[in-house]
């Protein structure tokens, strides 16, 4: 069984302890996506703030910055797994990239990434909503933390 876990920024632990509790001979890979955006964004951002004539400077601090924090998150995702798994990079959309990346696993781990005091899509970040919708396989979804009970569930009002 090919089990893909997807490593978010904030909620990747309950995926990879999902993952643990799965069949032992199950070939479990690690993905993590990085939008080249991201660091397109902080050049935005520096030239709005200091003015769109200055160089983008830190543009390679920021790729190394995100690199390294990649590979810290990869290494502490291996370490809680605590078995042999494979981990897949890739650059691009999250929702895409993930998407794609599932054509050939028969197990996909997906955790909440949204609004957990609500139940329903509101849970779900878009890019995290629009994989549970169009994921080529089964979905695992996993809370990050204890779900919302009919007691502690936040009621929305419509005026």
């Amino acid at each position: 069984m090919k089990i893909l876990v997807w490593l978010a920024e904030g909620t990747w632990q309950a995926g990879v302890d999902a993952a643990r509790s799965g069949p032992a001979d199950a070939e479990i890979i690690l993905l993590h996506v990085v939008d080249p955006a991201l660091a397109a964004g902080v050049d935005a951002a520096r030239a709005g703030l200091l003015g769109r004539g200055r160089p983008p400077a830190g543009h390679g601090e920021m790729i190394t910055a995100i690199d390294d924090a990649e590979r810290a998150l990869l290494h502490a995702a291996q370490t809680r797994l605590g078995r042999p798994a494979r981990p897949l990079l890739l650059r691009g959309r999250a929702d895409r990239e993930v998407t794609a990346a599932a054509a050939d696993a028969e197990l996909l781990i997906v955790v909440r990434d949204g609004d957990h005091r609500h139940l329903g899509p509101h849970s779900f970040a878009p890019p995290t909503r629009f994989v549970v919708d169009h994921a080529p396989c089964p979905v695992l979804i996993v809370w990050p933390d204890p779900p919302a009970t009919p007691d502690t569930l936040v009621t929305r009002r419509s005026f």
